[in-house]
């Protein structure tokens, strides 16, 4: 699934004639091998201005790039039959980790697509990924929400679920704020390190193609630092301690601006709720991590 506005131009005029949308929503699986060198690769371009990771492990945001490819392969079939190209907006994303994700691991990925409906600008999809091991023990779920802007084609079909955060299991706690400046070259290592290439985020003249002034950050990358900030704060640096992340993407956010990673958590650091905004407004919106316990 492509974490910005993308354009199907491409994967529309290469989609086969049977890449109907009836099709695209057929379950799809894929195997993935969770490399050590590509979760502390992935870890080190999102903490590019942050002190080294205090321990090793995945980011629950690894589920997401291991599901990544047959998710936008999913969507872009789905819009494979407008009459037009269609751009394809990230509106939300939900993960949850059921076991760590351990680097040599062979993951399955299951993806299927919950439902469809139609909206004045569009039709909202929402996407649904399930990890397992190759024991068959499941790692993750992810549920993504996601607009094709202009789409008429899809019949609506399904539900979209409503993606619901745990209450606090207490009062509140102390809240924090971090500030950042995603440069390009951050976002480029994010790119390259996710797998995530869409040009709207290296190529200033594809990013004023889609409409942006110039390129823009992925907004996983947004979600995937706050994670970050978060696991250093209320988790003792341990990303793995981090057992669901939840997030609703608002507005790009815009290279060399400040970023402000907003946290509130409860009083048993149980929960955290997060917000992250630019001078320009709200970036990443209802923004939540689930930590668990310190891990033996």
């Amino acid at each position: 699934m492509t974490t910005t506005p993308q354009t199907t131009a491409q994967a529309a005029a290469g989609a086969t004639p049977q890449a109907t949308p009836q099709a695209a929503v057929q379950p799809r699986t894929a195997i993935r091998t969770l490399t050590a060198d590509e979760v502390a690769a992935f870890r080190a371009a999102v903490r590019a201005d942050l002190p080294a990771a205090e321990a090793s492990g995945a980011s629950p945001v690894h589920a997401f790039v291991l599901a990544h490819t047959l998710a936008d392969a999913t969507v872009r079939d789905l819009a494979a039959a407008e009459p037009e190209p269609v751009s394809v907006v990230h509106l939300g994303q939900d993960i949850r980790i059921e076991q760590p994700l351990l680097p040599g691991e062979r993951i399955t990925v299951a993806l299927d697509v919950a439902g469809a409906r139609r909206e004045p600008r569009g039709t909202r999809v929402a996407v649904r990924a399930r990890l397992t091991g190759a024991d068959g023990t499941p790692r993750a779920e992810l549920l993504t929400s996601a607009l094709l802007m202009g789409a008429a084609a899809i019949v609506p079909f399904g539900q979209i679920p409503a993606p619901a955060a745990p209450a606090p299991s207490g009062g509140a706690g102390e809240p924090s704020a971090a500030e950042h400046r995603l440069t390009p070259a951050w976002i480029r290592g994010y790119a390259h390190a996710s797998g995530d290439l869409n040009p709207i985020h290296l190529d200033d003249r594809a990013a004023k193609d889609a409409g942006f002034p110039g390129v823009i950050a992925h907004g996983m990358s947004v979600l995937a630092l706050a994670v970050e900030e978060i696991a250093d704060r209320y988790a003792d640096g341990d990303v793995t301690r981090v057992t669901a992340v939840s997030g609703r993407f608002s507005a790009p956010v815009v290279p060399d601006v400040p970023l402000a990673v907003e946290l509130a958590p409860d009083a048993d650091r149980t929960l955290v709720r997060f917000t992250c905004r630019t001078p320009s407004g709200i970036a990443v919106k209802s923004g939540w991590a689930q930590l668990a316990g310190r891990r033996p």
